[in-house]
């Protein structure tokens, strides 16, 4: 059981406590950390009460403790390393304060960190006004508990955003950070901010109608780049100054002509276009930007294409999640290895890393059952739709298979092809928008990008994953291109590289874990370096 406050001088008498504060808010609807002051608060008001001393205030604003979370808990690892790393005066016990347990962690592997530390240094932990001593079993048990809790509580607000994602995305609405060129309404519900609609901004809004008019005239977005940082009135509110980037994706951006895309669909929005967009002069312009800067021929210099599997999507596992790995420069021998960005302390040949993720991809997608039950929603309407859409898109496949393998077909009698050209153009062209109508379909039953479910639904993922020659009645199935198989190793596992073990060969694939999508260590993007450029501390997972 947990120690009242006022009686830990009697449980562990003949020591001076010092306290550590601790506050974490992962929404900061005003930007103030008004959330995080409050928690302050709470807590120096406790310490001034049992009289605990406070040596340290520890905090992290609009920061997510989740393992969906993408921005580092920068003062969370200060409070794990000063805890191992700096011991209390002797005759000293310190005491971790925070308001709750969800405010120190929503993830177990936090937990079991945080634990690990306060066991290591015999620090207390407090929240709720209750003491636990974590080297007492009753203790552990309930933070565990406590921490299971909170780690299911994050996963169901993870659930309801889902779900007003796309309900917004259904209605029109916009979602994510605001967008150059326009300002939003908003009304706070449950102390989170919903945004109501959004309308051009006089200032901004003109500036992208500019853009796209001076890069159609044969303006380079470099100097685009050059006439937006000349004007102040240009500028991106909290935000780094325009780039290369930041200026082609504005160029690009469907949004600016009343278009709210969501999963590859454009859906009318509910907010008006750049004036200017709004006619079919200013879609044509819109139009022929997006055709000119998206047009394989721009690419004129080497290295702009995709050329690595794993480059920017492994981790170090040394570093932390924030701490990527790149293709280093080939050797003489023709070999390149991967490397980690942060601190070049890993390192692995770039062909046995490829080797090894690619064949665990396959064979997971193998095991039919795990990775359906990782992907799609188990609710059982939701599977029974799905199941029907699937095979409405296998009856299109197969008879589009039988078709073409008919229109190949000599037929010695009548010394025609027993499926003329003609024909099998005409079924193609009826058949062709129904099973791309199908998949869309499907899409939205599941929420699965069709490229996974073309991974997920193959007899033979490795058909799909490298290709298969045509036999006598099947096509040649090509193999994924690298930016497809890069978006599926992406949304199914995680990647982490360790240096090599002492005494084993630095080539050995048990160098590189892997953490599947619904299995412990997934994280779906890797975590945000902090604005200082300082990096999280190392173990970040």
């Amino acid at each position: 059981m947990p120690y009242a406050p006022e009686y830990l001088h009697l449980v562990i008498p003949g020591v001076q406590f010092e306290a550590i504060l601790y506050a974490r808010n992962s929404f900061d609807a005003s930007a103030s950390g008004n959330s995080v002051s409050e928690q302050l608060t709470v807590g120096r008001t406790t310490c001034h009460q049992y009289k605990w001393p406070i040596q340290r205030e520890f905090k992290d604003i609009d920061t997510s403790a989740s393992r969906h979370g993408r921005k580092a808990r920068d003062d969370f690892e200060a409070l794990i390393a000063f805890l191992v790393e700096e011991p209390p005066p002797l005759g000293t016990r310190r005491i971790v304060v925070a308001f709750q347990a969800a405010r120190y962690y929503r993830d177990l592997e936090a937990y079991v960190r945080l634990r690990s530390a306060c066991l290591n240094s015999n620090t207390l932990l407090c929240y709720n006004k209750q003491v636990y001593d974590l080297s007492r079993r009753d203790d552990r048990k309930t933070t565990a508990q406590h921490a299971v809790d909170a780690e299911d509580e994050a996963e169901g607000i993870r659930d309801g955003n889902l779900r007003s994602a796309a309900s917004q995305a259904q209605l029109g609405l916009p979602h994510g950070k605001l967008l150059f060129g326009y300002d939003r309404a908003y009304k706070t519900v449950n102390g989170r901010k919903r945004c109501i609609g959004q309308a051009e901004n006089p200032v901004q809004g003109p500036y992208v109608l500019k853009s796209l008019q001076r890069v159609d005239q044969g303006h380079s977005i470099t100097a685009l780049v050059a006439w937006l940082r000349s004007h102040p009135e240009a500028a991106r509110e909290n935000r780094p100054p325009w780039d290369h980037k930041a200026a082609r994706e504005m160029l690009i951006n469907r949004a600016y002509l009343g278009e709210r895309v969501y999963k590859g669909e454009s859906i009318p929005a509910q907010w008006a276009p750049i004036k200017g967009l709004e006619t079919p002069e200013g879609r044509a312009l819109f139009n022929r930007v997006t055709a000119k800067l998206t047009a394989p021929e721009r690419v004129s210099h080497r290295g702009a294409e995709v050329a690595h599997l794993l480059t920017y999507l492994a981790l170090c596992g040394e570093c932390g999640d924030h701490a990527v790995l790149q293709c280093g420069p080939p050797r003489p021998n023709g070999t390149s290895s991967l490397r980690c960005k942060v601190r070049d302390d890993t390192s692995l040949v770039e062909d046995l890393a490829d080797a090894v993720v690619e064949e665990a991809v396959i064979a997971w997608f193998g095991d039919k059952t795990k990775a359906r039950s990782a992907l799609v929603p188990s609710d059982d309407k939701i599977a029974d739709m799905a199941t029907s859409a699937q095979r409405l898109i296998n009856a299109y496949e197969e008879q589009l298979t039988e078709a073409r393998r008919q229109a190949v077909e000599y037929d010695d009698l009548s010394g025609k092809f027993k499926l003329s050209a003609v024909t099998l153009a005409s079924l193609e062209a009826a058949l062709q928008p129904k099973l791309e109508a199908a998949r869309r379909k499907l899409q939205g039953f599941t929420g699965v990008s069709p490229l996974l479910l073309k991974m997920l639904d193959a007899a033979d993922p490795e058909a799909i994953w490298n290709g298969r020659p045509a036999g006598d009645i099947q096509p040649e199935v090509p193999g994924l291109t690298i930016e497809q198989k890069r978006e599926v190793i992406k949304q199914v596992v995680t990647v982490r590289l360790y240096k090599a073990v002492p005494g084993r060969r630095k080539r050995d694939p048990n160098r590189i874990r892997l953490s599947f999508v619904g299995e412990p260590g997934f994280r779906a993007g890797r975590l945000r370096v902090p604005a200082s450029g300082a990096a999280p501390a190392a173990g970040t997972g």
